[in-house]
């Protein structure tokens, strides 16, 4: 019986190792993530492989992406950047293009543009009230761009409520 837990625990250990190294390993330097040259990201959403993976310094969304081996066919590409810089200990979201509680859907989710629409515009989405849709026409008058979803949690109003409310309906670029 002491040999049959024995064998049990070695393949265990054996299988959390294998994984381990197929979800984000590092090659053949063992310092690599002990030294902190990498960043920790989770993404999440309409990606293949969904988690958490460490990327080099300096790493982007489209870097994050190809670790989660690429974006689903319901992802939008309309709502991310791939050269947008990612940082660490952030968990990012990739929205769908049709409602994924609907799966006969033919038409896309109606979107707003947080970069580029009106406050009136922006306000058709449900969830961006006329003083959250008047702070990001004021962030953006103040020189900034929106470049991932998560950054609306920058914008004076939106709170984690509002961000999971809103993320699916808006867009980043036309």
């Amino acid at each position: 019986m002491l040999k049959i837990i024995a064998i049990v625990v070695v393949g265990v250990i054996g299988v959390i190792g294998a994984f381990l190294f197929m979800s984000g390993g590092t090659g053949s330097d063992p310092n690599y993530l002990q030294n902190g040259e990498y960043l920790t990201i989770t993404i999440e959403g309409e990606v293949s492989r969904p988690g958490t993976y460490a990327l080099d310094l300096g790493a982007t969304m489209g870097d994050l992406i190809d670790k989660a081996g690429g974006v689903s066919d319901n992802a939008d590409p309309l709502a991310y950047f791939l050269d947008a810089e990612i940082s660490e200990g952030m968990t990012y979201y990739i929205a769908p293009k049709y409602d994924v509680n609907d799966i006969c859907a033919t038409e896309p989710i109606e979107k707003v543009n947080v970069n580029a629409d009106s406050a009136t515009q922006l306000q058709t989405c449900e969830g961006i009230s006329s003083s959250v849709a008047s702070s990001i026409v004021s962030y953006r008058a103040s020189g900034n761009r929106i470049d991932t979803l998560e950054e609306l949690l920058d914008v004076y109003g939106i709170g984690n409520a509002t961000y999971n409310k809103i993320r699916n309906y808006v867009i980043l670029h036309a």
